[in-house]
């Protein structure tokens, strides 16, 4: 049963990944889709003295970047095995996460907002966690989630008042687009999309792929 399953879950990040890159690149004039189109930036860096950090080792080996997307349902299924290997390497491993929304989701910008708001607040990484332990309840629906991601916020005990100024805020929006130029200039067209110190790797397949390509890095 546990063979089975491990099989289906990969065969299922495998096509949300094909239609994740599909979705990153093509155009979406659905009515209602937010727009989150934005120019690849021309100082395009995998890595910011702003990007959001999971991990912060006092002494980093290897820095792992990931560019996401909350409501991407293959960043989803990797998010486990990111968290296991958070756990097992975090204090050796800095981990980032970056924004990468995709037209073809209706929530996905949204989302971003949503977490970087609270970030804001000193709080990324709950609210990274909640929304990627919730998208069954919201990811691909058709209509705004932004009350349902409200109620996230005040279950996380975030300020509603200061989120609700930060959500809507244009420097919020802009943070999240800067994530998104650097990922374009850099060739990112999917989501997940993983670099390690710098270099874009195609996606392990498997929690023990992953754990085998870092313990790969950290013997060099």
């Amino acid at each position: 049963m546990k063979k089975h399953l491990y099989i289906a879950l990969v065969i299922v990040a495998a096509f949300a990944a094909a239609i994740g890159t599909f979705a990153a690149v093509a155009p979406d004039d659905r009515p209602g889709t937010s727009s989150v189109r934005a120019d690849p930036a021309g100082d395009a860096k995998v890595l910011r003295d702003s990007s959001h950090r999971l991990t912060s080792p006092q002494r980093s080996e290897l820095t792992l970047v990931e560019f996401l997307d909350f409501e991407c349902e293959s960043c989803g299924a990797v998010y486990p095995a990111v968290e296991r290997l958070k756990e097992e390497y975090g204090d050796r491993v800095t981990f980032v996460a970056r924004y990468f929304p995709m037209p073809g989701h209706r929530n996905g910008e949204l989302a971003a907002r949503v977490v970087e708001a609270a970030a804001r607040q000193g709080r990324f990484e709950e609210m990274h966690d909640e929304l990627f332990r919730t998208q069954a309840a919201w990811g691909e629906a058709q209509e705004s989630k932004e009350d349902v991601f409200r109620g996230y916020a005040r279950d996380i005990g975030l300020d509603m008042t200061r989120f609700d100024a930060d959500l809507d805020a244009p420097a919020t929006a802009e943070r999240v687009r800067l994530d998104r130029r650097d990922g374009l200039a850099l060739g990112v067209q999917g989501t997940p999309t993983f670099f390690v110190d710098g270099e874009q790797i195609p996606l392990p397949q498997s929690y023990e792929a992953f754990r085998a390509l870092i313990e790969q890095e950290l013997e060099r």
